[in-house]
């Protein structure tokens, strides 16, 4: 680089009249101009993918119309904590697990933010695994106009809910799920069903599926609860 000398004071500058502490403080402040711009530009992507994508929640039971349900769970219009049974009923709506990811992909264009990391912060264990086992049931994809049959991972998924509602606990107190049970026994198809989940629960947990029904609910609960049961067809 070439200096020129300043005549009175002896100094040297480069040339093009400026030191080297104002190009180094010229070259930051492009590097943060330009930053400024590619972070302008990414918000402005990410909300113009926001809009569009709400659009689409008009349309009744599509990825993006779930997605925006569970959201609005999580909010629980503005009370404390997440409305657990409109998130199950949300869950419960998405007919397979193909389509439970459309569901996040969704979530992430709206929100910008990760579905199931949210719901691992809205929910205790017990709750989070329960959404789990929902989606974990469901079939990787689903057709309308095909037969949906009762499988073993249909028949796991409720015997494991069963038991993450009778895992819950509030702070250092256990406590149990009724909401979550009652959830499971409403999908339940049939008695010969409900004494297949029994036998799987047994299986997966050594422990007597209708012993800790009772040892969980209260006297005024049980009884309603397997109501549930008993009025569904046997077969």
């Amino acid at each position: 680089m070439e200096y020129a000398q300043e005549m009175e004071t002896g100094q040297y500058y480069p040339q093009d009249g400026l030191t080297v502490k104002e190009k180094i403080q010229y070259s930051l402040l492009g590097i943060i101009v330009v930053g400024g711009a590619v972070i302008i530009g990414r918000n402005w992507i990410r909300k113009a993918q926001a809009n569009h994508e709400e659009l689409k929640t008009l349309d009744e039971g599509n990825a993006p119309t779930i997605a925006k349900q569970i959201k609005m769970a999580f909010e629980n219009d503005g009370w404390f904590g997440t409305d657990k049974d409109t998130l199950r009923l949300a869950i419960r709506s998405i007919p397979s697990r193909a389509e439970f990811r459309k569901v996040m992909v969704s979530y992430q264009k709206l929100y910008g933010s990760s579905l199931l990391g949210d719901m691992q912060k809205e929910l205790k264990s017990s709750e989070y695994n329960e959404m789990l086992y929902i989606v974990s049931a469901k079939p990787e994809t689903y057709h309308a106009s095909e037969q949906q049959q009762l499988t073993s991972a249909d028949l796991q998924g409720w015997a494991k809910r069963l038991n993450a509602a009778f895992n819950i606990s509030y702070g250092p107190f256990p406590g149990t799920d009724e909401p979550a049970i009652k959830a499971v026994f409403l999908e339940i198809p049939t008695q010969a069903v409900f004494t297949q989940v029994a036998a799987v629960y047994q299986s997966l947990f050594g422990s007597d599926l209708m012993e800790d029904l009772k040892s969980e609910l209260e006297l005024w609960e049980y009884d309603p609860m397997m109501q549930i049961i008993n009025s569904k067809p046997k077969n």
